[in-house]
C-alpha cells in the first residue's frame, strides 16, 4: 500500500484555507492552529514514505547466500592456453543435481565466453542443448524437467577471454580477471607465467561454474602446456602425457570437495623444494633465482601444520601444500586449496632470506585450509569466518614461535590498523548489506575480526576456546557457514548464551571508547571509575569483561570484572597498599582508551610490568609526550637491556635524536658496541651502527667496513651508509662503487643517499638501471631518491626521469607505489608540464585513499591557479 490519499486531501484543504484568506482581513486562532495540524500532517506523510522507501531497500539491497537451485557435484576441465591473444581455450564437463525443487534450466557463470557448444551427456550419447548467453551467465533449456534424485552431466566447449573485462577489484584484492597472463609475448623483463586469483568470484572468468562460495565440489584439470612449463594445481598430480608436439598434458586431480573460487592453476619455469610434514608432501615453487632463499622463507611450514593440527585438533585436512611465488600477483597472497600462492615479494635470494618476515603472512594462508577452505562462509557477507581466523593465527603462530611479546606487539599494530581505518568508516563485522563482495576485504573483516578472536579467547580460556573451534571445524566439515554456526558451536561447548556477545562484535558496527580514572585515595581499596563514551546512537553500549592488574612485591596480580553500563564504579579490594593500577594492562581490548597518565606513571609501567606490551606502550609514550624531560636518560637506558627486542629498538631510535641522553648513560658506547656485535635481531644491530656513528663516526669507521659485509642486510646497509656520511673518509667513492652492483634496497639506498648528498655526476644510468629492477616496498622505498637525485642534479636527464615517474604513477598496481611516484614528481614540479601530468594522475587515479594523499599535495598548487 501505498500512502498517496491523504496527501491529495491535504493540497485541497491548504487551497481553502488560502483562498478564504483572500476574504478575510485576519485569520483566527482556529485557522493558524488547522494550517499547522495540516503541515505536521503533511511533514508526517513525507517522514513515513521516505521511512517505507528505507525499508524497501533494506529488502532490496540484501546481500545473503545465494539461492542453490542446482548442487555442484563435480568438473572436470581440459584446458590449453593462447598465448597471442591471451585467451583459454576449454572443454568443462560439469555434474550436477538439482538442490532440493524440480528444474528445467540450468543457470551458469562463465564471464566473457565465446561459446561453441553447450550439450547434455547421457548414455545415448550428447544431445546439444539451447541456451541463452549474454556474456556472464549462460541459461540452458533443459528437455525435461529434473528432480532433487536426478543428476545430469554437461558438457560447454569455449574461449574464455580473462581481459575482455579488466578492472574492479579492490585495495585487497587489485584486479577481477581471474586468470593473468604475465609476459605472455616474452618481451619483458620478467618470466612467462599463468596463475589464477578466483576470489570472490572471479574464477567463472575462466571456467563455467556456479560461481558463489556456498558451493562445494570435487574436480580434475587437464593442463596441455608447452613442456618446458611446470604446472602446480589443486589435488594431486596423477599423470604427465607427453603430445609429441612439444607440449605435454598434466592431469590433476582434487577429490575432495571444496569451493568453486578456491580451484587454481599456475604455470611457469619454476625450481621445485621438495619438503613435508609427516606424509604429506609440502612443496615450495620459485623462480629458479630464489630456490636457496624459498628453503629459508617457507622453512617453517611443516611446523606450523604441525602446530596448528595440534591446537585444532583436526589434522591437516589436505592432500597437500603447495606455496608458490609468482610475478605481479594482485593481491599479497591466495588460500587455494592445497595451492597457496603469494606475491613476488617472497622472492627473496639467500642472503636476503636471512631477515626473512614472512611467517605472518605463510601462517595466514595455511590457517585458511581449515578456516575458508574445509569450513567456508556461505556468503561474502559472512566473511569474517574466513578472514578473522587467517588474521587471528598470525598471533598464534607468533606466540607459539617467537613468544607473547612478539604475538601482543603484532596484536596492537593490527588494532591500530583497524582504528585507522574507523576513522574512516565503521560498519558491521557480518555485512549483509555492501554493494560489492570486494568491499568486504578490509580491515575490518580482517584486523579486527582478528581481535575480537582474541578477546573472546582471553575471556574464555585457552580449553574452552580451541574446543569450540575443534567442534566449529568437526560439526561443519567441508560444509559452508553463518556467524550463527560459529555462535553455536562456542555456546554448545562453553554451555554459556554469547548472544550478547556475537550482537555487539560481529553483527554491530563501531568500538567502545573507554575513559577511565583511579582514585588512588584509599590505597587498599582502589576505586576505578570507566565510563564509556562512544556515540550510543550509532554504537552500542557494550557489555566488557576487563582485567586489572598491579604488582605486589614483584608478582603480578589480576582481578577480572565486567563493565556493562555507560558509567560504572568498580571497587579492587586489593587489601595490600598499591601505588600503581593497570586497566588492561594486555591490551586485549579493542577499544580506545582515555586517562590522565603521567610522566611517572609510565616510568612506573616500563620499571615494573612483566608484559613487554606494557613496557613498549610505556616507552613509546615517554618517547612521544616527554622526550624533552631531562630525566629519562636513565631510562632508555635500561631500556637497552630490555628481553624484548623491539623495546631495544625503540630505545635506540629515541637515543639517536637526544645526544644530551648520550652523555648521561653510563657505558653507552660499550653497550652499543656489543649490541651492533652479538644482539640476536638483525633490526636492533642496524640500529645501534646508526647510534654509533652519530657518537663517533671517525672512531667506529674500521667497524663499519667489516660491518658492511655482514650476512644481514639490515647490518650491512646500516654499515654503508654509516660509511658513507662521514666526509673523512676518503675512499668514499671507490667504497661505493663496490657496491653498485647490489640488488638489495637497503643497500642501493645508502648508496642513493650518498650520490645525492655529495651531487655524484655521472649516476643517472645507475639510478635508471636499480630503478627498472625493483618492485614492490623495494620500488617504494628507492623512488623519493630517485626522484631526489635527478632533481638536484637536471643534467642527469631530467625528462627522462620525469617520463619514468609518470609512467610507474599511471601503471604501477600497488596504490603507494603509485603515490611514492606522483609525489617524486613535485621534484620537478615547476618544470613544463609537470603539473598537468600530476593532474592527470589525480583525475585518473581510481583508489579513493592514493587519491585523497595526491589532492593533499595538490591543494597549494590548486589553491594558487584558482587564487593567483
Amino acid at each position: 500500500m501505498r500512502i498517496e490519499y491523504p496527501k491529495l486531501g491535504i493540497l485541497l484543504l491548504l487551497s481553502m484555507v488560502l483562498s478564504c484568506q483572500g476574504s478575510k482581513k485576519m485569520v483566527d486562532n482556529d485557522a493558524v492552529d488547522s494550517l499547522e495540524t495540516i503541515q505536521r500532517e503533511f511533514k508526517a506523510a513525507e517522514d513515513y514514505e521516505i521511512f517505507a522507501r528505507n525499508l524497501e531497500s533494506r529488502i532490496s539491497d540484501y546481500k545473503g547466500s545465494r539461492t542453490r537451485d542446482f548442487d555442484l557435484l563435480h568438473t572436470a576441465l581440459d584446458l590449453s592456453f593462447d598465448y597471442k591473444n591471451e585467451w583459454v581455450k576449454g572443454e568443462a564437463v560439469l555434474t550436477l543435481k538439482p538442490h532440493f525443487f524440480s528444474q528445467y534450466e540450468l543457470v551458469l557463470d562463465a564471464q566473457d565466453f565465446d561459446i561453441h557448444e553447450f550439450s547434455l551427456l547421457e548414455d545415448k550419447g550428447e544431445t546439444p542443448l539451447n541456451y541463452r548467453y549474454e556474456t556472464q551467465k549462460i541459461v540452458a533449456f533443459l528437455p525435461k524437467v529434473y528432480e532433487a534424485t536426478d543428476t545430469l552431466t554437461v558438457k560447454i566447449k569455449y574461449t574464455a577471454k580473462p581481459n575482455e573485462s579488466p578492472g574492479g577489484g579492490s585495495a585487497a584484492i587489485t584486479d577481477t580477471k581471474g586468470l593473468y597472463f604475465i609476459n605472455a609475448s616474452g618481451n619483458e623483463n620478467k618470466p612467462v607465467q599463468i596463475w589464477t586469483q578466483g576470489e570472490t568470484e572471479h574464477n567463472s572468468k575462466w571456467f563455467p561454474t556456479l560461481d558463489t562460495p556456498n558451493e562445494k565440489a570435487t574436480q580434475e584439470i587437464r593442463l596441455t602446456v608447452d613442456q618446458k612449463y611446470r604446472t602446480i594445481s589443486n589435488g594431486v598430480l596423477k599423470s604427465k602425457i607427453q603430445n609429441g608436439d612439444g607440449t605435454r598434458t598434466d592431469h590433476w586431480v582434487m577429490d575432495l570437495p571444496h569451493s568453486p573460487y578456491l580451484a587454481a592453476v599456475v604455470i611457469g619455469e619454476f625450481a621445485e623444494i621438495v619438503d613435508k610434514w609427516e606424509d604429506t608432501q609440502v612443496n615450495y615453487y620459485v623462480e629458479k633465482e630464489f630456490e636457496e632463499g624459498a628453503k629459508k622463507v617457507f622453512q617453517n611450514t611443516p611446523e606450523m601444520i604441525a602446530f596448528f593440527s595440534e591446537i585444532l585438533g583436526v589434522k591437516y585436512p589436505w592432500q597437500k601444500y603447495d606455496q608458490v611465488v609468482v610475478r605481479d600477483f594482485v593481491s599479497g597472497a591466495m588460500e587455494n586449496t592445497t595451492l597457496s600462492v603469494f606475491m613476488e615479494a617472497l622472492n627473496l635470494d639467500a642472503r636476503e632470506a636471512i631477515d626473512s618476515e614472512w611467517d605472518g603472512i605463510i601462517a595466514h594462508e595455511l590457517f585458511h585450509q581449515w578456516f575458508g577452505n574445509y569450513v567456508t562462509t556461505e556468503s561474502w557477507a559472512n566473511l569474517a569466518l574466513n578472514e578473522a581466523f587467517a588474521n587471528y593465527s598470525e598471533y598464534l603462530w607468533y606466540e607459539y614461535k617467537e613468544g607473547r611479546d612478539d604475538a601482543d606487539l603484532h596484536h596492537v599494530s593490527e588494532m591500530e590498523v583497524y582504528l585507522d581505518e574507523s576513522t574512516e568508516k565503521q560498519v558491521d563485522l557480518i555485512r549483509f548489506y555492501h554493494e560489492d563482495s570486494e568491499e568486504m576485504f578490509d580491515s575490518h573483516s580482517y584486523a579486527k575480526g582478528g581481535r575480537i578472536l582474541h578477546m573472546l579467547r582471553r575471556h574464555l580460556g585457552d580449553e574452552a576456546f580451541f574446543k569450540s573451534l575443534n567442534h566449529y571445524l568437526v560439526q561443519h566439515a567441508f560444509s559452508t557457514v553463518e556467524v550463527h554456526d560459529l555462535r553455536l558451536a562456542f555456546e554448545k561447548v562453553t554451555g554459556q548464551d554469547l548472544n550478547w556477545f556475537f550482537n555487539q562484535w560481529f553483527l554491530n558496527a563501531g568500538h567502545p571508547i573507554l575513559e577511565y580514572v583511579v582514585d588512588y585515595s584509599q590505597p587498599e581499596n582502589l576505586l576505578l571509575t570507566i565510563t564509556q563514551t562512544q556515540d550510543l546512537k550509532k554504537t552500542p553500549l557494550y557489555k566488557i569483561p576487563f582485567k586489572v592488574s598491579w604488582y605486589q612485591e614483584g608478582e603480578r596480580q589480576e582481578k577480572e570484572f565486567v563493565l556493562d553500563k555507560k558509567k560504572q564504579q568498580f571497587a579492587i579490594e586489593n587489601q595490600t597498599p598499591v601505588k600503581t593500577l593497570f586497566f588492561d594492562e594486555a591490551k586485549e581490548l579493542l577499544s580506545e582508551k582515555k586517562s590522565a597518565r603521567g610522566k611517572a606513571h609510565f616510568i612506573t609501567q616500563f620499571g615494573i610490568s612483566e608484559l613487554g606490551i606494557a613496557r613498549y606502550e610505556a616507552l613509546d609514550s615517554l618517547g612521544s609526550n616527554y622526550a624533552e624531560a631531562e630525566d629519562l636518560a636513565k631510562t632508555f637506558g635500561a631500556a637497552l637491556q630490555d628481553p624484548f627486542w623491539s623495546i631495544r629498538e625503540m630505545a635506540l631510535m629515541q637515543i639517536a635524536k637526544h645526544p644530551e641522553w648520550q652523555m648521561e648513560i653510563i657505558g653507552l658506547e660499550a653497550r652499543l658496541l656489543e649490541m651492533a656485535e652479538n644482539d640476536p635481531k638483525n633490526t636492533v644491530k642496524s640500529a645501534a651502527i646508526e647510534v654509533l656513528a652519530a657518537l663517533d663516526p671517525d672512531k667506529y669507521s674500521p667497524s663499519f667496513l667489516r660491518w658492511m659485509q655482514a650476512p644481514s642486510y639490515y647490518v650491512a646497509g646500516a654499515a654503508l651508509s654509516a660509511y658513507l656520511e662521514n666526509e673523512n673518509n676518503l675512499n668514499r667513492r671507490e667504497i661505493s662503487e663496490r657496491f653498485e652492483q647490489e640488488k638489495n634496497v637497503r643497500m642501493l639506498v645508502a648508496l642513493a643517499e650518498y650520490y645525492i648528498e655529495d651531487s655524484v655526476d655521472l649516476k643517472g644510468d645507475w639510478f635508471h638501471e636499480k630503478l627498472l629492477n625493483l618492485s614492490g616496498q623495494s620500488l617504494y622505498y628507492f623512488l623519493g631518491y630517485f626522484g631526489d637525485y635527478f632533481s638536484s642534479m637536471p643534467s642527469e636527464g631530467t625528462a627522462d626521469a620525469i617520463e619514468k615517474l609518470y609512467a610507474i604513477g599511471s601503471k604501477e598496481k600497488e596504490n603507494y607505489v603509485r603515490v611514492a611516484a606522483f609525489q617524486s614528481l613535485f621534484g620537478f614540479i615547476d618544470e613544463p608540464g609537470v603539473l598537468a601530468k600530476t593532474m592527470e594522475l589525480f583525475q585518473n587515479e581510481k583508489d579513493e585513499l592514493a587519491k585523497r594523499y595526491m589532492e593533499f599535495y595538490l591543494t597549494p598548487y590548486l589553491d594558487e591557479k584558482l587564487n593567483p
